[in-house]
């Protein structure tokens, strides 16, 4: 997810020369850990990795993470294509790390229809995978369901990130302590919730570096979720170079936060929430089964810098949206399917924003009907 591009609006367009760097890089200032899944970039992230990593480095350099969708599942027999299609796409033997991806009550259910833990385990078993786990976005009730009727998975993948922490829609603190609760071991994802937490409010920005003028402001939003108790990983989608000299150097030796960072913290919470009108972390799920193929993210993006202004921002952000509405559907074109909420990890009313963003963008002048 998030791999650099040459096209913005091509997921599939990688820059394999930047990519390439970002890859060797990280291993040499000591990491080895890799994330991808099979429906990541158009469904060709797992192929970019093959040519990035395992094609240019020994099987021992490095971990390989890749994620089983239990939504696409359809029929018998679906389980073992797409797992074998993996190991392919990726061009190895075996997994590191396997994941049931995306985690809800409606996958949960086809989890349980398609006997997806079984297959799983099975294969670690085999050999082909070495640690099982899923990667969860729901309840801290179904959470503690999952777990119990569960309890040979090896890790639980988490979003946890100091706005979200206390997040009624998210629940991190109360799925972390779940996961404690069962001595689970915590992988985190979204640690800056997208990239929203690598660019605060201004405000929030000035309290940080009055602290520590050196730390970046990624920086704190890693070490929070790196500080919580249990936590194994912590996921960062890096894409450009100074990403991933910045995290290394922060994580080659670790310090958690300290009691003062905290309460930092408490304070840029209280001045995101002021600033953030739509949490939509850009993960891009929703997109995909749009039938009238909104850019969503992009739009929510936009109509977040909008309200963020101090000034009239409005007309700024409007260019990009009309550059935007030339290719996809407009925010109004929405016929409120809900699909994209079925898809969204983060539980976001998606139709409902799009209102708002269409009553931001499409009656602003100078936009032109399609």
């Amino acid at each position: 997810m998030r791999l650099p591009l040459l096209d913005k609006d091509d997921q599939t367009s990688f820059n394999t020369e930047i990519l390439n760097k970002l890859v060797d890089t990280f291993l040499e200032k000591g990491f080895t850990y890799f994330d991808t899944a099979y429906t990541y970039h158009g469904f060709k992230s797992e192929d970019a990795m093959r040519e990035a990593l395992v094609k240019r480095h020994n099987r021992d350099e490095f971990t390989l993470t890749t994620k089983l969708p239990p939504r696409m599942l359809k029929e018998d027999g679906d389980q073992e294509r797409i797992f074998n299609e993996q190991l392919e796409k990726c061009g190895v033997e075996f997994f590191d790390y396997y994941i049931l991806h995306n985690i809800g009550v409606s996958a949960y259910q086809q989890a349980c229809k398609f006997d997806t833990f079984s297959f799983v385990l099975n294969k670690k078993q085999e050999g082909k995978i070495k640690n099982v786990g899923m990667s969860f976005h729901d309840t801290p009730e179904l959470l503690d369901e999952i777990l119990t009727a569960h309890p040979d998975l090896d890790f639980v993948q988490l979003q946890i990130n100091y706005i979200d922490w206390e997040n009624p829609s998210i629940q991190s603190r109360r799925c972390h302590e779940v996961a404690r609760k069962h001595n689970m071991p915590i992988f985190v994802m979204e640690p800056c919730k997208g990239g929203n937490l690598a660019m605060v409010p201004e405000k929030a920005e000035k309290l940080m570096k009055a602290y520590n003028p050196d730390a970046s402001i990624p920086s704190w939003a890693i070490r929070y979720a790196a500080s919580q108790e249990g936590v194994m990983m912590v996921l960062s989608g890096m894409n450009t170079m100074e990403q991933v000299l910045d995290n290394t150097s922060y994580m080659e030796d670790f310090n958690p936060l300290n009691d003062e960072e905290y309460k930092i913290i408490d304070q840029v919470i209280d001045i995101i929430n002021e600033n953030t009108a739509i949490p939509c972390t850009t993960c891009r799920y929703c997109v995909a089964g749009c039938p009238k193929n909104i850019a969503i993210p992009d739009y929510f993006a936009l109509y977040n810098s909008a309200k963020r202004a101090i000034c009239d921002n409005v007309s700024s952000q409007l260019v990009y949206y009309m550059n935007l509405t030339s290719t996809y559907g407009k925010a109004s074109d929405c016929i409120d399917c809900k699909q994209c909420e079925k898809a969204c990890p983060q539980h976001l009313k998606i139709t409902e924003y799009l209102k708002d963003v269409s009553e931001l963008f499409d009656n602003a002048p100078g936009l032109p009907s399609k």
